[in-house]
């Protein structure tokens, strides 16, 4: 391991403030399903008239982080220059027969459980290269899950800046104090990335963490 990723994980925070980068590489993390393409194509949408890509119900859609450089988002006059990494699904189980569940062969479901298991392996690589992170989570469901606790520890331990985004607000079963009750040492910020609720809110708060 190199000097500067050893000095990294353990004097993160102290690095942040000494060097302060023009540009931050943040990335969009969260288990299947939580909405992470769909925050990415918000974010990219509202401040570039783009998109990251497709959004999809069959989980691990996206299997290969996907990057867009210079973003810039600019709230209460203060601007934020982001790289904006879109990653893969995190589970800490990976099963062919849940593709087959959406129509897919089984040796179509088979290629597709590799790739998402090499798209996590991937997505867990790039957190020693990145300034801070969106954590997205389903209001909708259990926050308290080992993907969610796994990922947040390996977050905290390199001592990167987290926001955790409560996605999916417009559903009925919606219940974003179950993620801050959850993860009371990080702050949360309930949203809904499809429809663009509180989404301001958002903004503001990655510029207040990231900024």
């Amino acid at each position: 391991m190199g000097l500067m990723l050893r000095l990294k994980k353990k004097f993160g925070f102290i690095l942040r403030l000494f060097f302060k980068k023009d540009r931050m590489r943040i990335g969009i993390y969260g288990p299947p399903n939580a909405g992470k393409t769909t925050l990415a194509n918000r974010i990219l949408r509202d401040w570039t008239g783009d998109i990251m890509g497709s959004a999809s119900d069959v989980p691990h859609e996206t299997r290969r982080a996907r990057l867009r450089e210079g973003v810039k988002i600019e709230v209460d006059g203060k601007s934020l220059m982001l790289d904006i990494v879109d990653t893969p699904g995190l589970a800490t189980k990976i099963d062919f027969h849940d593709f087959m569940k959406f129509g897919l062969s089984e040796e179509e479901a088979k290629r597709r459980a590799k790739e998402a298991t090499e798209g996590v392996i991937e997505a867990i690589k790039w957190l020693d290269d990145l300034d801070g992170i969106l954590l997205v989570m389903d209001a909708a469901e259990d926050p308290f899950t080992q993907v969610n606790v796994t990922i947040v520890g390996n977050i905290e331990a390199r001592n990167l800046p987290l926001l955790i985004v409560a996605n999916k607000i417009d559903l009925p079963n919606a219940s974003p104090a179950r993620i801050k009750s959850a993860f009371p040492q990080h702050p949360v910020v309930p949203i809904s990335a499809l429809k663009g609720l509180n989404i301001d809110s958002l903004y503001k708060s990655m510029a207040e963490r990231f900024g």
